[in-house]
């Protein structure tokens, strides 16, 4: 192998890298206390790298939007959700991991939906068969 084959092969690699080095931290967040938001689903937006959830509620009479961040589309399938899981215009309850700052946003822990139904980022646990 050539060393200029071999830079070419190294430098490909290293710039594979970058992206992982360009993904935030989870800094932001307070990952040690939970808030729950009931209010008005905004929009949901099923895209990558994260998906969001926007839900309107409102603080001293003012309507305030949460933002909460969400992972990626294919764990959120893995964990049950669809595309349609969350739709604008459901009352919901949320809770999530506040940002630090205190601004209206938080880390997705869960949403409680209309019916009932719970739905959070982790996969069921997978089961054994008989």
């Amino acid at each position: 192998m050539s060393a200029k084959f071999k830079t070419l092969i190294a430098t490909a690699i290293a710039a594979m890298a970058l992206p992982v080095f360009a993904h935030h931290s989870m800094a932001g967040f307070d990952r040690t206390t939970t808030v729950s938001i009931e209010g008005t689903v905004k929009e949901f937006s099923w895209t990558n790298p994260h998906s969001w959830i926007s839900v309107e509620t409102a603080k001293d009479g003012k309507p305030v939007i949460w933002n909460f961040e969400m992972t990626a589309p294919g764990y959120l399938a893995r964990a049950g959700w669809k595309k349609t899981s969350v739709q604008a215009g459901q009352k919901v309850t949320i809770t999530g991991n506040p940002i630090v700052t205190g601004e209206p946003g938080a880390l997705f822990v869960s949403i409680k939906l209309p019916d009932g139904k719970v739905l959070t980022q982790q996969a069921a646990p997978a089961t054994k068969g008989k």
